[in-house]
């Protein structure tokens, strides 16, 4: 341990002692898991069971003229749907507190538990009630889903306060450490926390100007990083690129880590790649990861086109009375009822997006007087209080109501439900080349950067958010965006 430099001992001592007791926390929320998931699949059970057949006895046929009570029945399956839940890694702490596999492996494991039940009852011809079987799963899955909802309230607010984290420490080169660090520090809510680095390989006093976390060390020698990690109270390693460890010492400090019960996270250099992208295949003991190409083509591209179609049809008519009285108030305050402006679409073929009129009628004149008061990102002009707004523009703005019409520019095909922020032709012109790309999917009516903060964001972050669905884009992800958007729409945040 001669080679580690411990830095600032304060900054050390300070953030150990405020976190050695933090994972305290992991056996209370995989107990508060276990229960939670306990109670929903008891719940669901017992409300299938009284609807079906009330308070009386009621029994399941089996094979050779024998019977069952539905009460042992119900134990027998609650058991057996909670063990399907627990083996489908629902439960596993590194999907808790954000992202959908929590939520997409308990819906899974359910809907694979009840196809066994069914195939079960088909080879074995056990004649279960068919209100019952059809009234539990759909009861099962939205009290399970409920149950981590509301568990991952307490634990995202716990992680806000700085509770249940995992200290990281981040294995790599000034570079790519620091890069790797803003991003585990810009989601906080997944639970790593990094507190620290270490350099392998750099020479003693290597640092990264403007972090003032500590780098624990600089060997190679897998025992002085676990020893470094014990020491410090670290409970997860995280390796990025540049890290200067050779395949054998990486191997060595993977096996060094598992006996120290450390967790080994390996951070390749790609990045903005969403999951079902990446592919790994195992080739003479080396992982290769393959990243596949996203291709708006094909069944994929037919599905969101037919979704777009008939969603954006059935809004039209389900929205109809809301359109026509928003319309006639628009009226009424003076001027047109819709808005029409050129933006640039698919391939950057332009079209005229339809929107209820916001402002007063002269408000391009109004924005070069405007201009220098800009509070947008630099490219989009912006302002909290614009005066060139109505007030039912207000109004429906806060609640992007205005934006209703659009879905008949999906109808038609110029836009879609979900996608990039359809810009104008003044920003395109504006566009560096990464930009263009987000040009190769219709722009949507909704998408990232309407659930990730709207007018908060900067012009950078705003690209980035439309590049990475152009870049990751399926039709989940696109159903996941549109949940999001309900509640981005109610909390009003950066809309104006």
């Amino acid at each position: 341990m001669g080679e580690i430099s411990l830095g600032n001992e304060a900054i050390i001592e300070e953030r150990w002692a405020e976190s050695r007791t933090n994972r305290t926390w992991l056996p209370k929320i995989l107990a508060a898991l276990n229960i939670g998931d306990f109670i929903a699949i008891a719940v669901s059970i017992i409300i299938a069971h009284l609807v079906s057949f009330g308070f009386r006895d009621a029994n399941v046929v089996l094979r050779f003229d024998t019977e069952w009570n539905y009460i042992a029945t119900g134990f027998v399956i609650g058991a057996l749907w909670w063990v399907a839940v627990g083996l489908s890694s629902s439960r596993n702490v590194r999907y808790l507190g954000q992202g959908s596999d929590e939520y997409r492996l308990v819906f899974k494991s359910t809907l694979y538990f009840f196809a066994a039940i069914a195939i079960f009852s088909y080879l074995t011809k056990v004649d279960f009630a068919r209100s019952y079987i059809l009234l539990t799963l759909p009861l099962g899955i939205f009290f399970l889903l409920l149950e981590r909802w509301l568990l991952r309230q307490i634990l995202v607010s716990w992680r806000k306060r700085g509770r249940a984290l995992t200290r990281v420490m981040v294995v790599s080169d000034d570079t790519s450490g620091a890069h790797l660090y803003d991003t585990l520090s810009g989601a906080q809510l997944s639970g790593l926390s990094p507190v620290a680095f270490y350099f392998p390989g750099f020479p003693a006093g290597t640092v990264i100007p403007g972090y003032d976390q500590p780098v624990l060390g600089y060997s190679t020698d897998s025992r002085a990083i676990v020893e470094a990690c014990r020491e410090n109270n670290i409970h997860a390693v995280a390796v990025s690129s540049g890290h200067r460890l050779t395949p054998k010492e990486l191997r060595a400090l993977g096996w060094d880590l598992a006996a120290a019960h450390i967790k080994l996270i390996m951070a390749p250099a790609t990045t903005d790649i969403a999951g079902p992208r990446l592919h790994t295949q195992p080739l003479n003991g080396v992982p290769l990861i393959h990243v596949s190409t996203p291709r708006m083509e094909g069944f994929a591209a037919f599905l969101k086109r037919a979704i777009d179609i008939l969603a954006s049809g059935l809004g039209l008519i389900m929205l109809s009375p809301l359109l026509l009285v928003v319309g006639l108030i628009v009226k009424l305050d003076g001027g047109p009822i819709f808005f029409l402006q050129e933006r640039v679409g698919y391939r950057g073929r332009p079209f005229h997006m339809i929107k209820f009129r916001s402002m007063v009628t002269n408000a391009e004149e109004l924005k070069k007087e405007l201009m220098s008061q800009n509070e947008g990102n630099g490219v989009l002009f912006k302002m909290a209080n614009d005066p060139r707004i109505t007030k039912i523009g207000r109004f429906i703005r806060k609640y992007s109501i205005d934006e209703l019409p659009q879905l008949w520019n999906v109808f038609i095909g110029d836009m879609s439900l979900v996608g990039p922020r359809p810009p104008l032709t003044s920003e395109v012109a504006q566009y560096e080349e990464d930009a263009y790309r987000r040009l190769l999917v219709k722009p949507g009516i909704t998408g990232l950067w309407q659930v990730s903060g709207r007018s908060n964001l900067s012009w950078e972050e705003s690209i980035r958010l439309d590049l990475y669905y152009v870049e990751n884009w399926s039709v989940v992800g696109d159903f996941v965006i549109l949940f999001r958007t309900v509640k981005a729409v109610f909390a009003k945040d950066g809309a104006y």
